[in-house]
Order: structure tokens, then sequence, then C-alpha cells
């Protein structure tokens, strides 16, 4: 329209006001000790141009004897009062011209101050122009956007990353200073677009970011680390789909960290992946095995060597005289994993324990899919029996602590159908869990 030509002109007129030194009737005191500014400024116009200051301006009413009216704004720093005043004096806001903590700091002024149409298009110049950035800082952004209710553009786009695009903001730069009720509230989103062993991981990272002192490798992990990364993650656990996960998945990456699962949890993640070890034993003295994630036993824990102490006495005081239980190795500095079923009880003297129904298993982290399990061969040999060593399996299938825990463990095939390791040297135990199916 040719009438708009003449708007430039009208827009000089109303900044040389601004900066009239003569004619203002007001002052406005900006920002916090130690760095506080006075601005001069025009009544009307900041009456007609903001509802805030129209309220403030409503009850300082300019008094007869001409003394300026004075008002404080403690909240805005003078920096970004002074962009935001000549907004309002009617100059022209380029968004561009700002980095983007100073696009933040004008949203949050423009808020306070009411100016509707800044607020509208602070955010759409944010989410439009500097998505990428926003998702670096998803912490702060969140943070800005659910603390105040006008801001409903910005928190639609939190809403939308957290559901739609997540591993962004698990990828940003501010994601290990994420509160943990945030992060909590992402993994809770039902429209969640991620696998339930992303979440995993990435809750994991954050823990570790949480312990920074936490050595980089949990073999080389003590009891109190473990502790510190259980306190930490406590909140989160109930959130976690752990039963959506694969048996690899569960084996190479929630096995490893079981220290800090709830016991109940961990045991009934253990049977379900017992449930899908073996699908040809039948009841009584052996398991159950079925493809559902139900079944009709409990698993309690007896023995657990990190806990109670690596020790064959030990594992004899609270094992012996318990019938059907699981033994489960975890070898140290490898990825294997070692067990046995035994159906009938341990005992201290020195007399092979007879069943046809015990078997031994193994199987890697790497290749979960290529597990072994081995029946026994000779039912007369298929316990070994014994205060001298821990549990142990047929004539030396799986010997534990025979002489000392740490040099005396090791597994040659001699009464089971096939070997369960591709060497018969020696191994040390890093864990030994031992449970009973009740």
């Amino acid at each position: 329209m040719a009438d708009n030509k003449l708007l430039p002109k009208l827009f000089q007129n109303l900044l040389e006001i601004l900066n009239d030194e003569e004619y203002y009737d007001i002052t406005i005191e900006v920002g916090n000790d130690p760095y506080i500014k006075i601005f001069r400024a025009h009544m009307v116009i900041l009456y007609y141009r903001s509802p805030y200051l129209r309220r403030i301006l409503s009850t300082n009413k300019k008094k007869n004897d001409r003394t300026l009216v004075h008002i404080k704004l403690p909240n805005i720093s003078p920096e970004i009062f002074q962009i935001i005043l000549r907004y309002i004096y009617g100059v022209n806001l380029s968004l561009n011209e700002y980095d983007n903590l100073d696009i933040i700091q004008i949203l949050t002024a423009a808020n306070e101050l009411s100016l509707q149409e800044l607020v509208i298009y602070s955010q759409s110049f944010l989410i439009e122009s500097r998505a990428k950035w926003m998702e670096q800082n998803f912490n702060l952004i969140y943070q800005t956007s659910f603390g105040n209710e006008s801001f409903s553009e910005l928190q639609k786009y939190c809403t939308d990353l957290m559901a739609k695009e997540p591993v962004k903001i698990f990828n940003s730069l501010s994601f290990s200073s994420i509160p943990e009720k945030l992060l909590i509230s992402i993994i809770q989103n039902e429209n969640l677009q991620m696998s339930e062993i992303q979440v995993w991981e990435h809750v994991l990272k954050w823990g570790h970011a949480q312990n920074p002192e936490l050595p980089s490798d949990i073999t080389n992990y003590s009891k109190e680390d473990f502790n510190a990364l259980k306190s930490t993650l406590q909140q989160f656990i109930p959130f976690i789909k752990f039963y959506n996960l694969t048996s690899k998945e569960f084996l190479d990456k929630v096995f490893p960290y079981r220290e800090i699962l709830p016991e109940e949890l961990y045991i009934n993640l253990l049977k379900t992946f017992l449930n899908l070890l073996d699908p040809n034993i039948k009841p009584s003295d052996k398991l159950e095995i079925n493809d559902e994630l139900d079944s009709p036993y409990e698993y309690k824990l007896l023995f657990r060597g990190s806990r109670d102490g690596l020790e064959k006495n030990k594992f004899h005081e609270l094992c012996d005289n318990k019938p059907r239980t699981v033994t489960i190795v975890k070898v140290k500095d490898s990825n294997e994993i070692l067990g046995g079923y035994n159906p009938i009880e341990w005992t201290s003297n020195h007399i092979w324990g007879k069943t046809k129904n015990s078997f031994i298993f193994s199987f890697n982290n790497d290749r979960i899919d290529d597990h072994i399990i081995s029946r026994v061969m000779y039912e007369n040999n298929a316990i070994n029996n014994g205060y001298g060593r821990g549990p142990s399996f047929g004539n030396g299938d799986l010997m534990m602590w025979e002489v000392r825990f740490d040099k005396s463990c090791y597994s040659i095939k001699k009464s089971y159908e096939k070997p369960i390791r591709k060497t018969e040297s020696y191994f040390i135990v890093q864990e030994c869990e031992v449970f009973q199916i009740v």
C-alpha cells in the first residue's frame, strides 16, 4: 500500500522521542545491584503499549508538584530492557541480530510486560530458526516454557520432542543436567517413540553422569559403586519395561547391572530368561518351561557372592538341604555366564548327588543365541557334594572352589553330555548366585 511509505518517518520520529532528553515524564529503574540503569520514557506511550506498565502507571499518576513518576523493574536486565523499550516505541525488532540466550531473555521480559505480540513472535522465531540450539539446550527450554503458562508454543514443541524425537534430547549437550523429574516424565510418556533398550541405556548414561567418580568399566565396580548408582536410579526402575527386552538385550545391558535392581524384579527377570532357556524340561523335579512370561514358580535368592562372600563354607551354610536350585556364575574378565540346575539337595558330605534331571549351561553376552545346555549322562555322578567345594556338577563338568575360590574353578566334560566352555583352563568367579525354585 502506498500509505506504508509514510511509516518509516513515523518510526523515526518515535525513536527521536525516545532519545529526547527534555520531554520525558517517567523514569524506569531496571536491574539489580550492582548493575542498575535508569531509563527515561514517556508515560502515554508506555500506557498504551504495555498492559503491565498501564496497571503500574494507573496507581502512580504524576503528582501536581510535577515530580516525575519512577517505577522499578528488577527482574529485567538493562540490556534486554533497552531492546524492549525500542520495540515499544515502534522500532522494528529483528531477532536474528541477537544470540539465543538474549532471545530467551527477551521472551521472558516481553511476557512480564504483557507484550503478547512479542511473546508469540519470539516463540515462533525460536522454533522456526533455532530448533537445533533448542535441542542441544532442551533443559533450559523446558524449564523456561513450563515456567509460564503463556509459552504454549514452546510447551507444545517440548512435548512433541519428548514423545517423537527423544533421542535428540538424550543426545543434547545438557542431557546430564536434566532434572530427575523431567527425565522420568520423558520415559513415562506412553507415546514415546524409542525402544526400551535405548531408554535403559540413556537412563544409565544419565546415572553415570551424576556419579562421575564411577569406573568406566563395570567389571571394576565395587559394592559401594553399585550402591551409589542404585541410589541415583531407584526412581527410574519402575518405569523401565524390562520385560519388553530381548534375551540378548537383557543379558548384555541389564544383567551386568543386576545389583542396582530390586531383588524381586531381578529374580522375576531371571525366571523369564530361564523359562526360555530350556523348552524340554517337565514338571516334578524338573523345571516346567513354557513360552509365557507367567510361571507357577517363584525364585528365592539363597546366596549371592558379592553380598555373602565368595566362600564355599558360606555357600553350604545358606544352600545346604535346599532342593531345586539354579546356580549362575559370572566369569571374571569375560562375557561368559555359566550355571546349572540341581533338582536335589546340596550337602556338605562327600556323597554324590544322584539325579537324571540336572543340567548345566553357558551363554555369552555377545552370542546369546549360541547358548549351550548340557544334560547329565551319568546320573550317579550328577551333583558333586562336599564342604571342600562350592556348587559343583559332575566329575569336573562344572567345579567351583575345589581348593580356593580364586584359582580352582574349571569345566571339563566328563559326566554331562557336552562341554559348556571352549577351554578347560581355570577361571576366576566374579559373581555367583544361587536361587531356589519354590
